[in-house]
C-alpha cells in the first residue's frame, strides 16, 4: 500500500514552471499529461512571463512574475469554479498557460503589391514600403481566448501574416488621408512611423491582447520607371540652360566626327546635320541682332542637300553658308531648291557659287 501511495504522489505535479530560451514563442501550455496538480504546489513565474489557470475553457486566475504556493488564498476564481467552499486538501486539475510578455523583435513587414495613391505633383502613382516591428503580449486573457485557444504552443509566426495585413492596411489608410507629396515622404519617416504604430495598436490591443512597442518604416519607394524619370528631372535641373548644354553636346559630337575620318558618309551626314542645327541656334540666339533691335525671325528655309542618297533640309541660306565655310558642303554637293529645275552641284548654282571662290594663295618665298 505504501508503494502505490508513493507512486501516486510522484505522479502529482508539485512544481509548475516554464523554462524556455526561444525568442518567438508567445504562449505555452504546461504539459499536465493527465496528472493532477498537488495541493500546495509551487508556481514559478519568471520575469517576462505571466501564468493563467484555465478551467473548462474559462480563464480563471492570472499570476504575474513571482513564486507562489497554490492554495485557496491565491486561487479564488478557480476555487469558486471548482466548488472549493471550505478549502481543499486533494489534488485538482486545471490547464496552465504561460504567456511570454517580453518583446519579440526583428519582425518584418512590407507591401506585397504597390499601393495606388494620388500625388499632388505627379498624379496617380504607386508606392511600396517595408520596415521592422516588435510584438508584445499586453493582455494574456484576451490573447489566450482569441488566439491561443487549445494550442499547446503558440508562435509569433502564427500571427505575423495577420499583423502584416493590419500594418499594410493601416499604412494605406494613413498615406491616403495625410496626402503627403511623394518627394516629401523621405523626410517624414519618423512622423509616419509614429502615426502608423498608433493606428496598428488601436486595431490589435483590445482584439488580440497584443501591441507593437516599435514599428519602423525603413523605406518607401516609387516604381523604377518613376525613379528614372525623377533622376532625369534632377539631371536637367543640374544642367541648367538646356540650349547651352545642347550646343556643347553638338560641338563635342562634331569634334568626335572630325577626329574619326574613318566614319565615312554616315559620320559626315551626322556632322553636317549637327552643324546645321548649331548654326540655326546661333542665328536664333538672343543678342545676335543689331543693338537695340529685336532679333528678326530666320529666313524661309529653301535649300535641300543630298547626303548618302538621302535628302536633308530644308535649310536657310545662312546654314548653307556655314556648311560651305566648315567644308561640309563642297562644290560637288548636290543641292535643290524651288528655283532649280533639278538637283545641281552647289558650285554651279549662281546663288551659291560665290561661297566657293578660291582664296588668294600665299605669295611664294623670296628668292635665295
Amino acid at each position: 500500500m505504501g508503494f502505490w501511495m508513493d507512486k501516486l504522489r510522484a505522479e502529482l505535479i508539485d512544481i509548475i514552471e516554464w523554462l524556455d530560451d526561444s525568442k518567438h514563442v508567445i504562449a505555452w501550455r504546461f504539459p499536465r499529461y493527465q496528472n493532477e496538480i498537488k495541493n500546495g504546489a509551487q508556481l514559478i513565474v519568471r520575469p517576462g512571463q505571466m501564468a493563467l489557470f484555465v478551467h473548462r475553457g474559462q480563464v480563471a486566475d492570472v499570476f504575474e512574475p513571482g513564486n507562489y504556493q497554490l492554495t485557496t488564498d491565491n486561487l479564488p476564481i478557480l476555487g469558486t469554479l471548482q466548488g472549493w467552499k471550505h478549502g481543499f486538501n486533494s489534488p485538482f486539475r486545471s490547464e496552465v498557460y504561460f504567456v511570454n510578455t517580453t518583446q519579440i523583435t526583428d519582425l518584418k513587414w512590407g507591401t506585397p503589391n504597390p499601393i495606388m495613391l494620388r500625388d499632388p505633383e505627379f498624379g496617380p502613382i504607386r508606392l511600396r514600403a517595408f520596415g521592422n516591428y516588435s510584438l508584445k503580449a499586453n493582455d494574456p486573457r484576451i490573447l489566450v481566448q482569441e488566439l491561443v485557444g487549445t494550442d499547446s504552443e503558440f508562435h509569433s509566426d502564427e500571427i505575423t501574416e495577420l499583423l502584416r495585413s493590419i500594418i499594410i492596411s493601416s499604412f494605406a489608410d494613413l498615406i491616403g488621408e495625410s496626402k503627403y507629396a511623394a518627394l516629401d515622404l523621405a523626410s517624414k519617416y519618423t512622423e509616419i512611423s509614429t502615426e502608423l504604430q498608433k493606428m496598428v495598436n488601436e486595431r490589435i490591443d483590445d482584439e488580440y491582447g497584443l501591441e507593437t512597442p516599435q514599428l519602423l518604416i525603413v523605406n518607401i519607394s516609387l516604381p523604377e520607371s518613376v525613379e528614372k524619370a525623377l533622376d532625369t528631372r534632377t539631371s536637367m535641373g543640374v544642367i541648367g540652360d538646356m540650349n547651352q548644354f545642347q550646343q556643347y553636346q553638338m560641338g563635342q559630337a562634331m569634334l568626335s566626327a572630325a577626329e574619326n575620318p574613318s566614319g565615312g558618309g554616315a559620320a559626315e551626314g551626322m556632322g553636317l546635320g549637327m552643324g546645321f542645327a548649331m548654326a540655326n541656334r546661333m542665328v536664333q540666339a538672343p543678342g545676335m541682332g543689331a543693338p537695340g533691335q529685336m532679333t528678326p525671325p530666320p529666313p524661309p528655309a529653301a535649300w535641300h542637300i543630298a547626303v548618302n542618297g538621302q535628302t536633308q533640309g530644308p535649310f536657310p541660306i545662312e546654314q548653307i553658308a556655314q556648311g560651305v565655310a566648315s567644308g561640309q558642303i563642297t562644290g560637288a554637293t548636290q543641292v535643290w531648291s524651288a528655283s532649280l529645275s533639278g538637283w545641281t552641284p552647289a558650285g554651279q548654282v549662281p546663288q551659291l557659287a560665290g561661297y566657293f571662290q578660291a582664296a588668294t594663295p600665299p605669295p611664294p618665298p623670296p628668292a635665295g
